[in-house]
């Protein structure tokens, strides 16, 4: 049994994510220590908490939409965003996203990138949008807007998608999420789950 596991950094990549700054502590991990002696693999024994903040710069969140786990969640989310507002849902998965970048402010973040069809046709998208978190593991859209550019004052509301919710998962607990100019900060827990053997 490990009591308690404390990890800090400082421009930390993980999988591709840059994270600015991260604070973590584990406690109560469970190991078969026993068994890996007797040439056994490591493995965890039962669920434990990670608690812990993270700070992650505009530029750094930027670098990250650049890897598969960030740059693919983002196309997702973006393509069920279309879904939900489109009546003709045909060729929607032919989508792809180029160049996505993310500034933030006060409060919002903007999404700005550009839509390439199957057939090669490009649509600019900005989309502004304030983020609201709901029970620790929802992340709402708050008041999001259509931009005709990146630095237009206001848009086209995009009341559809008000509300609009990404479940985190039950094994994340968010404590709080802060939008400010150029970092976000979030603070919270998650579950680290022992695979399946």
């Amino acid at each position: 049994t490990i009591q308690r596991v404390v990890v800090s950094a400082h421009n930390a990549v993980y999988r591709g994510l840059h994270l600015s700054q991260i604070s973590l502590t584990a406690e109560g991990i469970h190991t078969n220590l026993g068994q890996v002696v007797r040439g056994k693999p490591l493995r965890l024994l039962t669920v434990f908490p990670v608690s812990g903040s993270v700070q992650i710069s505009e530029a750094d969140l930027n670098r990250s939409l650049k890897a598969p786990l960030l740059g693919n969640a983002l196309v997702d989310v973006l393509l069920t965003l279309l879904k939900s507002d489109l009546q003709d849902e045909s060729g929607v998965e032919d989508l792809r996203l180029q160049d996505p970048q993310v500034n933030l402010r006060d409060g919002q973040l903007t999404l700005i990138a550009t839509l390439v069809s199957a057939s090669g046709s490009l649509t600019p998208v900005v989309i502004r949008t304030g983020l609201h978190l709901e029970a620790g593991r929802m992340l709402k859209l708050d008041r999001p807007q259509w931009l005709p550019h990146a630095n237009a004052r206001q848009g086209l509301p995009l009341k559809d998608l008000d509300g609009f919710a990404f479940d985190l998962g039950s094994e994340v607990c968010l404590e709080t999420l802060t939008i400010a100019p150029e970092q976000i900060f979030c603070q919270g827990q998650i579950q680290v789950t022992p695979e399946e053997s």
